[in-house]
């Protein structure tokens, strides 16, 4: 069944038709949602009936769905619509592999780069179980800027999974591209023997199939002939070898036909036995190749001559004529003078190795961990891979020689297709992690990969299978093995580090996890669902220092975000913060949370001292920087606050709330063109943030350029679903540029809001002092320090919308009351 272009599936609007495999045609189709050119496969109608057929096709869609790596192509949907079942792809703008070899014969650079990549692919879905069972020139696309990218998992096997089935010669898929005459195409001519047989297949089949491919593309034909299919597969099943690669081709190397006979070892005991082997040997052989070439343009002329291979490197034969000099230098001084290169080119190759080799095995000191994806297609799961993916990067945050992305940063890629390589740089990063969960009854299934940014080759990879109820036991395996693959050197107290702040009872870890991931929210509703199950974490176990932090934290933000009065909150707060550091007092985040509470009870001695202990424990904890930057701001050391915010942002880079602190701070400065680009980067990164429309508003009064700053207002109030903070900024700025009719109305919805314990009075106050009534506005924040509004007043020392204020008695008066000096 062939569709026309036009033919409307969903969202996807079919334009042509891009091939055909025997597990259905390709289409090039419009993703109308999203704007974008994707890839769409389609397993034929009159197959769809077909049992086999079709879990084959679902199999091939969840096996590359739980992959994630820059050679794998990505899939974004799988879909059924009425009889079609369908899966959509990214779309790959390029040619495959053996679209390429029939074009030109491929230069053996670029032989070892695709085929680099492509076990790349192979290793790490051969880490996650997953055995392609299809290589061959039709499933390798290269893009035109030369990434590679493996197609196809259409007979893909997880392994451990069903029962091997026995391939028929023809049955996988048919060709997608015809070729000349008498040129025997298909699945099977690059099956390995075992798979052939039909017997069991792991991920060394795969490795036989891309030496075939190999040497195929070093030498433009197959390593087993046969004018048919049958005939190619007696060749391969009987004891019959290859022809050697120099045979076709001058420029093999010996490496490469050693890598190629590995490859090709019909006794798959003799063979490979993981593609991580293959891959460090062609990267060798990459390295090796890449020196030759820069040792051949160094050598000075006159000196061909010598032999600079490295494997054989010797005194060649010497032509006088190639040595001779203008002078008439003696044989004898000539062949010294040879000899004495030759030799340094050793030394060279040697020094050079040394080198790499040290270099390759440094520990890698700086990590992105990616947020876990959920791949159970289930809500309730969603705090698993979040929770899961918080406790690594905390974990790891404890040991002070790795440098860890912070949650923030790493949580703007959650729900995106992301190439490892690329956030990695954008990070900064030497290693990236990425991971999948699924959560089948009461167990969980998680694969992860690490990658190398630097060369993107898969540093390890995972497979986990864990009752649920092992949860903890599941992330403290990952962490450690993480330190481990990174290569860091850990001491006795920092192989401690990385699992002593957990608890040993599931059950309390597992209401952390769902605390955490309410908390996360930032809405009254999460952080009240937070605060239950954080108790119910240290009901299960009254010595879990994380969960009386977690407590702590909530009831420290519930006034922000549920308008609760901060004379209700602050001594639970405080109780639980006491209770964490009693239990362990060298717990970075539990003297953060302290820190905060002092602030808002204006102990501001403590406040800072515990800061100060926080940042000493974890130099590398953001949360710690950054709340000790609010500090300085609230003392008005605008200079210690801007380095701090500055150093939270250097540890976690893409944070908007620290972006904006940022913006703030320069405002303050009086630097608002400074405050316009930071407002304008978190804006590009995040555009529906509202604090950074807020502070853009604000940087706009500053410059007069009052119409830009109401719709950037208007923006945020919309983006934050009216959140009495926002309303308060958009009177204020209603009420400055004359709008004083929508002030006034503002004020109506702010007090119906402070009735319903969703404002405090900081927000009413701004708004009067914007319409000139200071009156009002006091009577407003003596309401506030009357609640001991801990956590907004001291705001008043340093938030734009006051500065009409500081002339009065009352403000100098109300800064005393609160501890701080004008």
């Amino acid at each position: 069944m062939s569709l026309p272009p036009g033919t409307q599936l969903g969202r996807y609007e079919i334009h042509s038709r891009l091939g055909a495999g025997g597990m259905g045609e390709v289409y090039l189709a419009w993703d109308k949602k999203l704007d974008r050119n994707i890839a769409l496969k389609i397993l034929p109608t009159e197959l769809a009936a077909n049992r086999d057929r079709l879990r084959r096709f679902d199999l091939e869609a969840k096996a590359a769905s739980a992959l994630n790596h820059p050679n794998i192509i990505t899939i974004y949907e799988i879909e059924q619509i009425d009889s079609l079942n369908f899966i959509v792809t990214e779309l790959i703008e390029g040619e495959t592999l053996r679209g390429r070899m029939q074009i030109a014969s491929l230069k053996l650079r670029e032989i070892i780069d695709v085929a680099i990549q492509v076990v790349s692919a192979l290793s790490a879905a051969h880490g996650s179980g997953i055995v392609h069972r299809d290589i061959k020139p039709e499933n390798i696309m290269i893009r035109h800027d030369g990434i590679v990218k493996v197609l196809d998992f259409g007979l893909a096997k997880l392994a451990g999974g069903l029962s091997d089935e026995v391939v028929t010669p023809e049955a996988p898929t048919r060709p997608v591209v015809h070729t000349n005459p008498g040129v025997v195409m298909g699945t099977a001519i690059y099956m390995s023997p075992e798979q052939a047989r039909g017997s069991g297949v792991d991920a060394r089949t795969d490795i036989f199939s891309l030496g075939v491919v190999l040497y195929e593309m070093v030498t433009g034909r197959l390593p087993f002939d046969g004018s048919t299919t049958t005939e190619i597969l007696a060749s391969v099943l009987s004891d019959k070898q290859p022809q050697p690669l120099a045979r076709y081709s001058r420029d093999a190397p010996a490496e490469l036909e050693r890598i190629v006979t590995k490859a090709l070892r019909k006794d798959r005991e003799q063979r490979y036995q993981t593609a991580k082997d293959l891959l460090l040997d062609l990267q060798n052989l990459k390295q090796q190749l890449e020196f030759e070439s820069r040792l051949e343009r160094s050598i000075p002329p006159g000196a061909e001559a010598i032999s600079t291979s490295p494997s054989t490197i010797s005194a060649a034969p010497i032509s006088t004529a190639a040595l001779s000099h203008s002078t008439g230098t003696p044989l004898k001084r000539r062949r010294i003078l040879a000899i004495l290169l030759a030799i340094a080119v050793v030394a060279t190759f040697g020094v050079s190795y040394l080198w790499y080799s040290a270099r390759s095995a440094r520990a890698i000191t700086s990590i992105a961990v990616l947020p876990f994806i959920n791949a159970s297609n289930d809500s309730n799961s969603e705090y698993l891979s979040d929770g899961i993916t918080e406790s690594i990067i905390s974990n790891l945050s404890q040991l002070p020689q790795l440098k860890v992305m912070a949650r923030s940063t790493v949580f703007h890629f959650k729900g995106k297709i992301t190439d490892p390589r690329e956030v990695g740089r954008q990070l900064g990063v030497q290693a990236v992690m990425s991971g999948r969960l699924l959560r089948q009854g009461d167990h969980l299934i998680v694969r992860t990969e690490l990658v190398n940014v630097a060369d993107g080759a898969q540093l390890w990879g995972g497979e986990y299978d864990h009752e649920l109820s092992n949860v903890l036991g599941l992330q403290q395996e990952i962490s450690r093995e993480i330190s481990e693959k990174l290569r860091l050197r850990l001491t006795g107290e920092e192989r401690k580090r990385l699992t002593e702040r957990d608890t040993t009872n599931e059950e309390a870890y597992e209401s952390y996890l769902r605390g955490r991931y309410f908390w996360n929210k930032r809405t009254g509703e999460g952080i009240t669902k937070a605060i239950d199950q954080f108790q119910q974490s240290i009901d299960h176990d009254s010595s879990y220092a994380l969960g009386y932090v977690g407590l702590a934290d909530s009831y420290a933000l519930l006034e922000e975000y549920a308008g609760v009065p901060s004379n209700e909150t602050l001594p639970k707060a405080r109780a639980a913060a006491d209770r964490a550091l009693a239990i362990d007092p060298s717990l970075s985040e539990a003297h953060v949370s302290s820190g905060l509470i002092f602030q808002q009870m204006w102990r501001w001695s403590e406040t800072m001292e515990e800061y100060n202990r926080a940042i000493n424990l974890n130099p590398n904890y953001p949360t710690a920087h950054h709340f000790l930057s609010i500090y300085f701001r609230a003392q008005g050391q605008l200079d210690d606050s801007l380095r701090e915010i500055k150093r939270a942002q250097e540890l976690d880079p893409l944070s908007s709330v620290i972006g904006q602190n940022v913006a703030e701070i320069y405002l303050l400065k009086n630097d608002v063109n400074s405050a316009i680009q930071q407002c304008q980067r978190i804006i590009e990164v995040d555009p529906n943030f509202p604090g950074a429309h807020d502070e853009l508003g604000f940087a706009y009064l500053k410059a007069r350029r009052d119409e830009e700053a109401l719709g950037e207002f208007r923006k945020t109030v919309d983006l934050s679903g009216r959140t009495a903070r926002y309303l308060g900024d958009l009177g204020y700025c209603c009420a400055v540029t004359g709008k004083r009719t929508e002030a006034q109305a503002i004020l109506r919805e702010l007090e119906e809001k402070y009735d319903h314990r969703e404002a405090v009075g900081q927000y009413l106050a701004a708004v009067y002092t914007g319409l000139g009534d200071k009156d009002s506005a006091f009577r407003w924040l003596d309401k506030d320090l009357e609640r001991r509004s801990g956590i907004r007043l001291p705001f008043v020392r340093w938030w734009f919308t006051f500065d009409r204020l500081h002339d009065d008695s009352r403000y100098e008066a109300l800064l005393k009351d609160i501890g701080l000096k004008q």
